[in-house]
């Protein structure tokens, strides 16, 4: 597995692997097969060209000796058995424990020689989420990644935390099989252009329909009550949007309900809306003119457009916050990645009753922060031990049978 931040050139990375597989099997006809998500399929057609590989894009199933490219969804059309390897790009489709497609893929894998995850956040919110990881890999299934290392302190089965003797066994077993780094110099080189331009957040408050205490709104408390807030306040936060998009450089704007990117559609002169109503087709042509440049204004979700998709030719993003603190992330590294060479302003607009969501979210975001860095700080003090043994570890007689 390769956890790397984004820009750190994972796609690359995993078509050379592809097109190694294929020389170590030794298999004239041997094919490898990468999903991605939507849109992403034909920027890694871009990315081969660029570094002189060959790689095939296949919509229905259809295959070419060598590198095929398809997205998550067509996975159906396909059969484990034709494959040498199969590469997920933007792995983090994994982490929902009872989500269709972990399960769809996972046993997809299991009857694959060669298995490589690519993500940046292997595990948003807690160490657990790497068992999902491990489990496609065929490494240890979820359970028992949980059994060896962890233990439930909680009431709930959510509440896990490392047991305190397997600290250390723990991430030496995850070293074993993955790779984490944020920048080159996690891995002991200088970091040189990978450093990331300036990350301006600024955060814009509309007027809330909360009622008032003393002189205060009062903070919409509760799933609910931030739901009818975000709905209420959904003209005036639009309008504030449209206010603040500028008129002569690309933008992307990213939104939670239907009604937001078509209000924001209509406001925004040029603007080009990607739904999920819309088709595959369509919204592949929309996304991909945008990373072309013939759409100046894109407005859409982060679960359709927030993976994968390298946009360092914007440098504006706006954003209404929700409690994921993934969508927020992976939303805004499209654009504040590796590569990018201007400052990123990023837009966060919201209500002033919103502002319990908007600060769980950025608290989230300074967690995920601190995790992302401990799985660096801790797999860099095995990795090096792991590549010097080739993986194995020799057998050690305890002292008490020698004697």
């Amino acid at each position: 597995a390769l956890l790397e931040d984004c820009g750190l050139g994972k796609t690359v990375q995993q078509l050379t692997w592809a097109e190694n597989v294929i020389r170590h099997a030794g298999k004239k006809n041997g094919k490898v097969l990468i999903l991605t998500p939507i849109a992403v399929a034909q920027q890694t057609i871009r990315e081969a060209e660029k570094f002189g590989m060959e790689a095939y894009r296949s919509k229905s199933g259809e295959l070419t000796d060598g590198i095929n490219v398809t997205n998550y969804h067509r996975l159906h059309k396909y059969k484990p058995g034709d494959f040498l390897a199969v590469v997920l790009d933007e792995s983090s489709i994994l982490k929902g424990m009872d989500g269709f497609y972990r399960k769809e893929i996972t046993a997809f894998m299991a009857r694959v020689t060669y298995r490589l995850l690519c993500s940046a956040t292997p595990a948003p919110n807690d160490f657990m989420e790497l068992g999902t990881s491990s489990e496609a890999l065929g490494m240890m299934s979820y359970s028992q990644m949980l059994a060896a290392f962890f233990t439930n302190d909680g009431e709930t089965t959510q509440q896990w935390r490392l047991k305190g003797h397997a600290k250390t066994r723990f991430w030496q077993w995850m070293a074993s099989w993955a790779r984490a780094i944020r920048k080159p110099s996690d891995l002991g080189f200088p970091d040189g252009p990978f450093i990331l331009p300036k990350l301006n957040v600024l955060r814009h408050l509309v007027p809330s329909m909360m009622p008032k205490v003393g002189l205060f709104r009062e903070p919409a408390r509760g799933l609910d009550e931030q739901r009818l807030e975000r709905k209420r306040t959904l003209e005036s936060r639009c309008s504030k949007v449209a206010e603040l998009v500028p008129k002569n450089r690309p933008c992307v704007i990213w939104c939670h309900l239907n009604k937001e990117s078509e209000v924001l559609a209509k406001m925004i002169p040029g603007a080009v809306e990607v739904r999920g109503s819309d088709s595959d087709e369509v919204k592949e042509e929309r996304l991909i003119g945008f990373s072309t440049g013939e759409v100046r204004v894109i407005v859409t979700k982060p679960k359709i457009a927030g993976f994968g998709l390298n946009w360092q030719h914007c440098s504006d993003v706006f954003y209404f916050p929700s409690h994921s603190h993934e969508a927020y992330y992976q939303a805004v590294r499209r654009c504040w990645r590796f590569g990018q060479e201007r400052e990123v302003n990023c837009n966060i607009v919201a209500s002033e009753g919103e502002i319990l969501v908007l600060n769980n979210m950025l608290r989230k975001e300074r967690l995920a922060e601190e995790m992302y860095a401990g799985i660096c700080r801790e797999m860099g003090k095995f990795s090096a031990k792991v590549e010097e043994t080739n993986g194995h570890v020799p057998m050690r007689i305890p002292k008490w049978l020698q004697q």
